[in-house]
């Protein structure tokens, strides 16, 4: 332990913030005017943060064993610097490992499980979530287009950027899949005039967007079904297709499945709009440093995160044609902090939110849990160990005579000029957002 405490000391000295560490003996480390300080109860937790375990430490915070002092801000600053290594140079990459996970991620992925892992993330309390998400709670990454952004705005960016990718027409079928609560569904039924259908395994977010879409007087031209990707009857093919934060929970043994049934519900020449996280590292199965461990016990069961790489390898093998592929990782980085703040702006209203769900014990976990989350994503996201895709992607009709040039085959007119025109009104910091009603 003497030398675990020197090796910890001589860390603390290289920060870039000022940290201090409490021993459950009493003897502190560190600074003396310290912005961060830990105040350890458990020696192996101690140990966890001498040796660059910092998920692990992570998870000591939750149950109480290390107490917190100081900003989210700082505390992410001081752990970059406590790593012992990259967290996405996974030390288990040999063969056996890959096959254990496969053969886990099958076993997960079921039905069953995936509603079950959903909801336990999802389904926590709307009323939390609305604390510190944008109005109309898009619970993904924003597009901060314009520099002065708020988040809401950037959020209404985001929204337009993915109808403006898929080219969406009045009239069209569109298919929202993990639809949330309803922000994307909505936008574009709205203010592109299409048909639209949005899928959800969450029954609070499912309620929610029934009430919206009642509110809206948007009956008969926009639905939402609580059901999964699997299970969704459609009585003929959808013209586009989008899928926002969804198939990060997909799992890398069924990720082939899931793009031949999205091929299956995209007609002949549609589109897809694949946005979601992708992983920073190309072989490892989940991020290191007891990282991936805690989001897989306290946030997302059953999350897992693919190389785009893998994504795109994926998406090939089920007959879908990658025609544009665009990475917002900052952007997320931003976005998550704006939530982190947001929260950190109101932890009292929080903790008395989630104490209406369960017990003080259980609600002040939680609120540790996801305060670390929602920060360690943003550190995550700016350090390149996470990233963010949005994968624009065809099913060939076939036809070399269709689309706008020979062999297009698509919807798709093969330039990008059309995604980024100048006068979207989403991308304007001097008009004023609209109201959604709650």
């Amino acid at each position: 332990m003497k030398h675990l405490l020197r090796i910890l000391e001589g860390r603390l000295e290289a920060l870039p913030v000022r940290m201090a560490v409490q021993l459950p003996a009493g003897q502190r480390l560190g600074a003396r005017n310290a912005a961060v300080t830990l105040w350890f109860r458990d020696r192996m937790a101690l140990v966890a943060l001498a040796t660059g375990e910092i998920g692990n430490v992570g998870a000591a915070i939750v149950e109480g064993k290390v107490a917190l002092e100081g900003s989210m801000r700082e505390l992410m600053a001081a752990a970059a610097g406590l790593l012992a290594t990259s967290p996405v140079q996974d030390p288990h990459q040999h063969w056996w490992h890959r096959v254990l996970a496969r053969a886990r991620s099958m076993a997960v992925h079921t039905l069953q499980h995936d509603a079950r892992h959903v909801r336990f993330h999802y389904d926590l309390s709307d009323d939390f979530y609305a604390l510190w998400l944008d109005p109309r709670r898009v619970y993904s990454c924003a597009y901060f287009c314009q520099p002065g952004m708020t988040l809401a705005r950037a959020q209404e960016a985001k929204l337009d950027l993915i109808c403006r990718k898929l080219r969406l027409q009045p009239g069209e079928r569109f298919l929202d899949i993990g639809a949330g609560w309803g922000g994307l569904l909505l936008w574009a039924a709205e203010h592109y005039g299409v048909d639209a259908t949005g899928i959800t395994l969450s029954r609070n977010q499912h309620a929610h967007v029934q009430q919206l879409i009642t509110a809206r007087g948007l009956q008969g031209r926009v639905r939402v079904q609580l059901c999964d990707y699997r299970e969704l009857q459609a009585g003929q093919p959808f013209d586009k297709v989008a899928s926002v934060g969804m198939f990060e929970h997909v799992g890398r043994a069924k990720m082939h499945a899931y793009f031949v049934a999205v091929r299956k519900l995209l007609r002949p020449g549609g589109l897809l709009l694949n946005h979601g996280i992708t992983a920073g590292g190309v072989d490892n199965v989940q991020l290191g440093a007891g990282m991936g461990d805690f989001i897989e016990q306290y946030i997302f069961p059953g999350g897992e995160l693919l190389h785009a790489s893998a994504v795109l390898h994926d998406l090939a093998q089920a007959g879908l044609e990658m025609v544009d592929t665009e990475n917002l990782r900052p952007h997320y980085a931003r976005t998550l902090w704006a939530w982190s703040d947001a929260l950190e702006a109101v932890l009292e209203p929080a903790r008395q939110v989630l104490q209406q769900q369960a017990t003080t014990e259980q609600a002040d976990k939680t609120l540790r849990a996801y305060r670390l989350y929602l920060a360690g994503s943003a550190l995550g996201f700016e350090r390149g160990w996470m990233a963010l895709h949005q994968i624009l992607a065809v099913r060939p009709d076939g036809d070399m005579g269709s689309g706008t040039m020979t062999g297009a085959q698509s919807a798709y007119p093969f330039t990008r000029d059309y995604m980024y025109t100048k006068d979207s009104a989403a991308c304007s910091t001097n008009s004023s957002p609209d109201q959604p009603p709650t």
